[in-house]
């Protein structure tokens, strides 16, 4: 394989989609998430992907749309990235983060609506992760990692600390294991002064944190810094004026979508079993401040993904549940919830789950953008009960481009031990079979959904190429209850192995994929399946596993997230005949003869490059044909361009060289 890809077909293919989305320097709005709506429900603020060139991340800006005319403007400019923008509770003022100064360490800034102005607030001691505006909008709380402190694996997995330049070069990395510029902390912002102080506690680290009424702020929290202390974070209630603080839930599992009622007597919050931080799916319990009760309140079935107070009474909320994404409101009071909007082919945008934002005073009322895998995002409104379309995100040439590419639908076929399993089947135009890439998500507990793939260069490359992917959501996946993501632990590569493998047998017997041509691929939990379904099963005729893990061992004495490797394992480190060993595809590696190329990212955290490094040597080892690709710049996936494109190319030229299509 060739060391250098640029200028190559495939590599200008993968850049020339990408420029397609991003139209990069043309001041276009390629994406847009973070939606906020202003108070009067007629101007709404957003995250919008705007991007100067085709370097590194795409970069965001600031946009306001008017939610009647569907006009949209960009009112900041960076450079580098803005985003997260929160009005002000009188409308006037939009506060966002910006990291113009110092790139990955984003600081408050405040855009003047009426002016049009923008100025900083007094730096931190660390980068701001996220803010909320005080009730009374004198102040801005502001959740503020150190710079040592690393992303989340969904996030990148890697550390943002920056090298001193002052320092020579040679000096070495010291690691004390004390967490030391690794803590997450809450500062207060004061508008009047234009200062900000901490405010939580030495020793405890704050994951995620909001207001809760005007003195008090409920956050998730551990004793300890490190990213796998998340696993076992609890809820607290701190009283700013009193500097008390008291827990109100210790979770069986894990929390994330922090809310509070605007009182202050009610906390919302989602428990759930994850693989991720920043990857909730689950139940919705509510908490009484003052007697400290939890309650489960019931959401359709679903597993709520998002979740915001709209009054005292009513919890609105954002949910999967199988194949469907749906939105619904809780009623508290009547102790039942409503479905507002439910689709299959379509779900609502969001990075990483379906996301909406609160409009006006009704309680039901929200926005939204919606979205199917040959459908682009359309900003909708769902008002009184009915939902209008605001404004397409995609020229309509450049979606009828994407529509010529294939066909999507949702399958389901039944495992081995007679278990529901549900997945997304992309087929590329003309008659079957076809050459099919089984595609596995990360987590594991996460999912696939309909996600536009105008934005993904990968999925538009292989339909193509006339490559059919099959999506699939095996056991452990969000979207089905806990007790099924349940399923998933002390059993990874377990009876999941089978879920990929009889959907691919249902795939062959309905005529779409032809067997002499399977291909797997995935990223972090979807790099060890592809691994690892290599070393059960000789059907695959060629692999690309991506931020793998490859051996249980080294990974638990590696990452930054040991703790997940105990309990999605159920075993000990120290246990010769368990599952750190058995379920280690290092140790099948004998039994290997699908032709595999290894990506990783140097910088990753999550699943570090050594585990990719020593599969790749344990099939060289064995004759198995086998390439390495480690990216210098990239932690926990391949994000940044133009490193994005070169690994698009690899891929489809791997499966291109493996498994042609006729």
């Amino acid at each position: 394989m060739q060391t250098d890809l640029r200028g190559t077909p495939l590599f200008n293919d993968a850049e020339a989609r990408a420029r397609a989305w991003y139209r990069p320097g043309e001041g276009h709005v390629a994406d847009l998430g973070e939606l906020a709506a202003a108070s009067d429900g007629r101007l709404a603020a957003g995250t919008a992907t705007v991007c100067a060139a085709l370097e590194g991340m795409p970069t965001t800006r600031i946009a306001l749309i008017d939610l009647a005319s569907g006009a949209q403007r960009i009112v900041t400019q960076g450079p580098r990235s803005d985003r997260q923008p929160r009005w002000s509770p009188d409308g006037g003022t939009i506060a966002f983060l910006s990291d113009r100064d110092q790139a990955r360490a984003s600081r408050l800034y405040f855009l003047d609506l009426a002016t049009g102005t923008e100025r900083a607030a007094q730096p931190v001691e660390g980068w701001v992760e996220y803010l909320h505006w005080s009730p009374d909008g004198r102040s801005v709380l502001l959740g503020v990692a150190g710079f040592g402190a690393d992303l989340a694996g969904a996030q990148g997995g890697f550390s943002v600390a920056t090298r001193d330049e002052a320092k020579p070069s040679w000096l070495p990395e010291i690691d004390t294991g004390t967490g030391d510029g690794t803590w997450r902390s809450l500062w207060l912002y004061d508008r009047a002064a234009d200062t900000a102080r901490k405010v939580s506690p030495d020793a405890v680290n704050i994951w995620e944190a909001v207001w809760c009424g005007p003195d008090r702020v409920a956050a998730i929290c551990s004793d300890a810094p490190g990213e796998e202390a998340w696993y076992t974070a609890d809820l607290r209630l701190f009283d700013l004026a009193a500097g008390t603080a008291r827990t109100l839930l210790t979770p069986k599992d894990q929390l994330g979508w922090l809310s509070a009622s605007p009182s202050g007597a009610r906390i919302a919050v989602v428990e759930a079993v994850c693989s991720d931080r920043t990857i909730v799916a689950g139940d919705l319990r509510l908490i009484d401040t003052a007697t400290g009760a939890v309650s489960t309140a019931g959401t359709l079935g679903a597993d709520v993904v998002q979740i915001i107070w709209r009054g005292e009474d009513h919890v609105l909320f954002a949910a999967l549940q199988g194949p469907d994404s749906l939105v619904g409101l809780f009623d508290r009071r009547a102790g039942q919830a409503l479905e507002l909007w439910r689709d299959r082919a379509l779900t609502a945008s969001g990075a990483r789950f379906p996301e909406v934002a609160p409009l006006g005073a009704g309680p039901a009322d929200c926005l939204f953008l919606r979205e199917g895998f040959f459908a682009p995002p359309m900003l909708a409104v769902l008002q009184e009960g009915a939902l209008r379309d605001v404004r397409p995100l995609v020229p309509a040439g450049s979606a009828d481009r994407i529509r010529a590419l294939g066909t999507a639908e949702a399958v389901s076929w039944s495992a081995p031990d007679g278990t529901p399993i549900h997945g997304w089947l992309l087929q590329p135009p003309g008659a079957g079979p076809h050459p099919l890439v089984l595609e596995i998500h990360g987590g594991p507990v996460w999912l696939f959904r309909p996600r536009y793939i105008g934005r993904n260069v990968l999925a538009q490359m292989l339909l193509a190429a006339g490559y059919a992917v099959l999506q699939v959501n095996p056991r452990g996946s969000s979207g089905r209850g806990q007790d099924f993501a349940r399923q998933v632990f002390g059993d990874m590569g377990g009876a999941d192995t089978q879920d990929y493998l009889s959907g691919l047998e249902a795939m062959v017997a309905r005529g779409i994929a032809d067997p002499a041509r399977l291909g797997v691929t995935g990223g972090s939990y979807g790099g060890f399946m592809s691994s690892w379904l290599i070393t059960q099963d000789a059907r695959f005729a060629a692999a690309v596993p991506v931020a793998p893990v490859t051996n249980w061992v080294s990974e638990h004495l590696t990452c930054h997230i040991p703790y997940f490797c105990e309990i999605f394992l159920a075993d000990r480190i120290d246990n010769p005949t368990g599952r750190y060993f058995t379920r280690s595809p290092i140790h099948h590696a004998d039994k290997v003869r699908t032709p595999t190329l290894h990506i990783c990212g140097a910088l990753d955290k999550n699943t570090p490059a050594g585990q990719a490094l020593e599969f790749h040597h344990a099939l060289l080892a064995r004759g198995v044909e086998s390439v390495l690709a480690t990216y210098p710049e990239e932690g926990h996936g391949i994000r940044k361009m133009p490193a994005a494109f070169d690994y698009v190319a690899r891929v489809v030229g791997w499966f291109q060289a493996h498994m042609p299509a006729l």
